[in-house]
């Protein structure tokens, strides 16, 4: 596969305060699925191949914990670099294998101690830092590109426990919270993105409480889904024909 650099950094399009309500919702919600799961399914295989609820859910508190804390932040960084590979895999790899020897209610209580603190600190990353580059490139499908440091605070932080948890509720049957000015907000951003990356014409209804309707331009594909079916094939879990295979990274 040829790889495309794109040399712009990718910004985020939710304005700041929105994307922090976003966000403090998201680590709620996310919470919340946790305390409701059974013994049972922490040990549920979910479709990230190898990892289970309970290694999902250690990733995300992993995952608030660097973001509560900028020591924190740069001990993960710099042993998940130590590792080699490809960065986002070392690094979630890391944080998995730290926290497996804690029980589920551990990680629970872990996360709903730190999630607020990642939140407020997730609020308070000054404009000037956000508009950044980040120091790590991103490869997104066939695209190698660079991201400022409000994209990943913004959006790829809130976009990942959101698609976790979907693959949590997949994996367990647990009830799947969705409401149109929540995940209904996330799905839009994700098909303005997607569309930005594609530049083709479609028209695109999406399903479900998170749904809704948007079109570029004529003649392209008419598409019709659910909306996290759809949030799932452009994560790269469902099908990718045609313009489903644009990827946008979550």
């Amino acid at each position: 596969m040829t790889i495309t650099r794109i040399d712009a950094p990718r910004r985020a399009a939710l304005p700041h305060p929105d994307a922090m309500r976003l966000a403090a919702t998201e680590y709620q919600r996310f919470l919340d699925l946790l305390r409701t799961l059974q013994p049972g399914d922490w040990a549920k295989p979910t479709e990230c191949a190898g990892w289970d609820v309970r290694a999902m859910a250690a990733h995300l508190l992993g995952m608030v914990e660097m973001a509560a804390s900028i020591r924190e932040q740069n001990r993960q960084m710099k042993l998940a670099g130590s590792r080699g590979g490809l960065f986002i895999d070392a690094l979630t790899a890391l944080q998995v294998d730290e926290r497996a020897d804690m029980t589920p209610e551990q990680i629970t209580a872990g996360f709903a101690k730190r999630a607020p603190k990642a939140a407020a600190g997730r609020r308070r990353t000054p404009g000037f830092i956000r508009r950044r580059r980040g120091p790590i490139p991103q490869t997104v499908g066939d695209r190698e590109e660079s991201w400022t440091i409000g994209y990943l605070v913004d959006v790829i932080l809130t976009r990942d426990p959101w698609m976790h948890r979907i693959d949590i509720v997949r994996a367990t049957g647990a009830p799947h919270v969705l409401s149109a000015d929540h995940d209904g907000v996330l799905v839009a951003d994700a098909v303005n993105e997607w569309a930005e990356r594609h530049g083709q014409p479609f028209t695109l209804r999406l399903t479900g409480p998170a749904g809704g309707s948007w079109s570029r331009g004529s003649g392209g594909p008419d598409l019709e889904m659910d909306a996290i079916d759809f949030c799932r094939s452009l994560s790269g879990r469902g099908p990718t024909d045609g313009l489903l295979g644009t990827q946008v990274p979550f």
